[in-house]
C-alpha cells in the first residue's frame, strides 16, 4: 500500500509525508491497538538505523507494553523510571544521545545506544508514549524530534 519514502530534501519533509501516510492509514479505524500496531509498523519500515519502535500505554498508574516492532521488551515501567517513565513524569519528549549515560536507564535491548520518547496525549492527559531505540549513539536529531512529534500529533487525532 505504501512505498518507502525517499529521503530527499529536508528531514522534516519526510516526516510530513510519513504523517500524511499515517493519517490515511488510520482514517476511519477507531481501534486503539490496531492503530498503534500500524503506526509502529509504519515507523519501523521508514526509519533507518533503529532496533525497536513501539508504544507503552498508561494502565493503573504505570506504563504497560503495547504494540511494537523489535525484540521482546520490558512489560511494565514505573512513571519516573527510565527514559519512558521520565517522559511521562516530565510530560515532555526525551531525546537521549547515549542511553548508558541516562540515570536509571532500563536496558531492554543491550544493543540500544540512543533513544527518543514522545508522550501521547488525550484531552491533555498522558495516555502513553512512543518509544524508539537505535544501536547508534546520537541517532536522533532535533529534526527527528520535531518530525516524530508531528507523527504523534497525527496519531492523537485518531485516538478515541
Amino acid at each position: 500500500m505504501f512505498s518507502k519514502v525517499q529521503y530527499e530534501g529536508p528531514v522534516l519533509k519526510k516526516y510530513e509525508t510519513l504523517s500524511k501516510q499515517l493519517d490515511a492509514l488510520l482514517e476511519g479505524e477507531p481501534d486503539l491497538i490496531a492503530n498503534l500496531s500500524n503506526a509502529s509498523a509504519l515507523l519501523n519500515q521508514f526509519l533507518d538505523n533503529i532496533n525497536w519502535v513501539g508504544f507503552y500505554l498508561m494502565k493503573d498508574g504505570e506504563l504497560v507494553l503495547g504494540p511494537f516492532q523489535g525484540l521482546p521488551a520490558c512489560v511494565r515501567i514505573a512513571v519516573g523510571r527510565g527514559v519512558c517513565g521520565t517522559a511521562v513524569s516530565e510530560q515532555k519528549t526525551m531525546l537521549v544521545d547515549d542511553v548508558h549515560a541516562f540515570p536509571g536507564h532500563i536496558a531492554c535491548d543491550a544493543a540500544s545506544n540512543s533513544e527518543i520518547v514522545i508522550p501521547i496525549y488525550k484531552e491533555k492527559e498522558v495516555i502513553g508514549v512512543l518509544d524508539i531505540d537505535s544501536p547508534i549513539k546520537s541517532r536522533f536529531t532535533l529534526d527527528d524530534q520535531q518530525g516524530l512529534e508531528l507523527f504523534v500529533k497525527t496519531l492523537q487525532k485518531h485516538l478515541s
